[in-house]
């Protein structure tokens, strides 16, 4: 646990939630500022960063956890579908350093953009030497 993080403070119950799911990993919330009604928060109950520190064994109890959850919202809430967003470092739009995974229900004409691209078109060249590199690391 960190001192400074909101997150932490949740876990604790230093801050009030609304609380829709909780086991010995994590506690699943409803986001304080949500994009639409329904968006909730999978947040692990130890303080890891990002998905660079989260270990193997929180890593793997997380997607069965959102699958649980994205389908009990989208029910709830009647969605037609759902976005499940995870962002690592302040470039790709992270403002709480401790890891989190954003559920949110989406309806036709709801307003919410999370799928534009930096690049109109890449070319075939351009995937195979990204892909060599990727290969390269181990």
């Amino acid at each position: 646990m960190k001192e400074d993080c909101i997150f932490c403070k949740i876990i604790k119950g230093d801050i009030p939630s609304f609380t829709i799911y909780e086991d010995k990993l994590f506690k699943v919330i409803l986001d304080r500022f949500p994009a639409v009604p329904g968006h909730a928060l999978i947040i692990p109950k130890e303080h890891y960063k990002d998905i660079f520190e989260l270990p193997e064994e929180v890593a793997q109890a997380l997607y069965p956890l959102a699958k649980e959850m994205a389908t009990r919202i989208k029910l709830a809430v009647d969605a037609e579908g759902m976005n499940i967003v995870q962002n690592n470092g302040e470039v790709a739009g992270q403002s709480v350093y401790h890891f989190h995974l954003h559920l949110v229900p989406r309806k036709a004409g709801d307003g919410i953009t999370l799928n534009k691209s930096a690049n109109s078109a890449t070319t075939l060249e351009e995937l195979e030497a990204v892909l060599k590199c990727i290969q390269a690391v181990k």
